[in-house]
C-alpha cells in the first residue's frame, strides 16, 4: 500500500489526470552554466514488475561559480505548461544531492529519487515515453531550465518461456514449440498475457553460442505462442520479442533438445 508521498503538493489523481502541474518555463539559460548529461541509474528506460520500483536521476552540470543546486520532473503530452501527466521526485530529495567532481571544482553532479508504485498510483496507462524536465542553479545565481533535456520510457516488465517437444526427438520427425509472453498489469498487480505480438522463434545449434531467427509467430489472444518445426540436430530453442515503446525486448532461456 502507500507507503510515501510522491507528487509534491499534488493529489496523484489530479496530477496522472491531466490538470496542470507545477508551471514547466520555456528553455532558459541565464549566465554561462551548461548541462553536460542527464542520466537515469536504470538505464535509458525504467522498467517497472508489480513491485515499487525506486530510480535515481541525475544532471552533470558545469558554472565557474560551481553548482549549487538541481530539480526534475517527468511529463508527457504536447505542452510542458499544461502536461497530459506529470511525476515529481520523492520528496525526501529535496534539495538535490549534488557532489563536486573530482576532477574539477565547477562541475557537479546532482541527483534525485522517483519511487514508482504499481501498487499506489502507477497504471497501465502510465506506460510510454515521458519528457524530462531539468533545472540547474549555480552558486553565482546564474541557471537554466530545459523542458525535454532527455526522454525516458516507463515500460511493463515482461516475462517469455519456452518449451520444445518431445525430448528426445528423432531427426526428421516434428517437433512441437510452444510459449507465453507476459508482461506486468499495473492495474490488477499480476502478469497478463502480451497479444498480438510478433515472437521470434530462434535456434542455437549444439556447440555455437549464436542464435539465429527461424521464424516469427504472432501471440493469441492469451500471450501464448505454438508452432512446429522439423528436428535435424541437438540445440537451443528460444522464443525473442524485440519489445515495443511499453514494453522491453525479453529473450527465454534457450530449451536443449536432443536429437536422435
Amino acid at each position: 500500500m502507500r507507503k510515501r508521498a510522491l507528487f509534491a503538493g499534488l493529489a496523484a489523481a489530479t496530477v496522472l489526470g491531466g490538470v496542470t502541474g507545477p508551471s514547466a518555463s520555456a528553455d532558459e539559460i541565464v549566465g554561462d552554466i551548461q548541462i553536460t548529461k542527464v542520466a537515469f541509474s536504470s538505464g535509458k528506460d525504467i522498467v517497472i514488475d508489480t513491485a515499487d520500483r525506486t530510480v535515481t536521476v541525475s544532471v552533470t552540470a558545469t558554472d565557474p561559480s560551481g553548482i549549487w543546486d538541481a530539480d526534475f520532473h517527468l511529463w508527457r503530452g504536447a505542452d510542458p505548461d499544461d502536461p497530459d501527466g506529470y511525476i515529481t521526485p520523492n520528496e525526501d530529495t529535496t534539495p538535490a544531492d549534488c557532489v563536486v567532481s573530482a576532477s574539477s571544482a565547477t562541475t557537479s553532479t546532482c541527483s534525485k529519487t522517483f519511487t514508482f508504485e504499481p501498487d499506489w498510483w502507477v497504471t497501465n496507462a502510465d506506460a510510454g515515453t515521458w519528457n524530462v524536465w531539468v533545472t540547474v542553479s549555480a552558486n553565482d545565481g546564474s541557471w537554466t531550465v530545459r523542458d525535454a533535456y532527455a526522454t525516458t520510457r516507463l515500460q511493463r516488465h515482461a516475462k517469455l518461456a519456452v518449451n520444445a517437444s518431445p525430448e528426445p526427438v528423432t531427426k526428421g520427425k516434428i517437433l512441437n514449440v510452444t510459449g507465453t509472453l507476459t508482461r506486468a498489469n499495473w492495474d490488477t498487480l499480476d502478469y497478463r498475457g502480451y497479444t498480438n505480438q510478433p515472437v521470434k522463434l530462434q535456434f542455437r545449434k549444439a556447440g555455437t553460442t549464436t542464435y539465429s531467427t527461424v521464424k516469427t509467430v504472432n501471440t493469441s489472444g492469451t500471450g501464448a505462442l505454438a508452432t512446429t518445426v522439423t528436428a535435424s540436430t541437438d540445440g537451443y530453442w528460444r522464443w525473442y520479442f524485440a519489445g515495443t515503446s511499453t514494453t522491453p525486448a525479453v529473450k527465454a532461456t534457450g530449451d536443449y533438445v536432443d536429437v536422435q
